[in-house]
């Protein structure tokens, strides 16, 4: 299965207009979209409150319920990249920082199969 490579710029771009059309910005401060994707991410959680391990590994399976998850994963993100457009964050050098931040807390030798907090390794 070949990797599927993401548009973002496009995405951006589409968001910023939605937007835009609608007079939204005014509303979107860094604080109100960080409240927004908080949110969001609860709506998320929410699909899968009651679930055992077992029934959220296999969530896919539901066509019903996986649209409810995508929508939420969507909204999350939308609300993630304007967070990241408002305060000019460079997403991908963030990420590839905290990657490296983690694996020193995280050295392979003691967290391989072990779910601990890096202070109680």
């Amino acid at each position: 299965m070949g990797e599927k490579k993401m548009d973002l710029k496009k995405i951006n771009s589409e968001i910023e207009k939605f937007v835009s059309d609608r007079d939204w910005d005014q509303f979107h401060s860094v604080k109100n979209l960080s409240m927004a994707l908080s949110v969001e991410s609860s709506e998320l959680l929410e699909i899968f409150q009651w679930l055992t391990e077992e029934q959220s590994n296999q969530i896919k399976n539901d066509p019903k319920l996986m649209g409810k998850v995508e929508d939420e994963v969507a909204d999350v993100f939308v609300y993630l990249m304007r967070i990241v457009n408002k305060t000019n964050i460079d997403l991908e050098q963030a990420v590839v920082r905290k990657i490296k931040k983690n694996a020193e807390k995280y050295p392979v030798e003691k967290s391989r199969g072990n779910a601990k907090k890096y202070n109680e390794l």
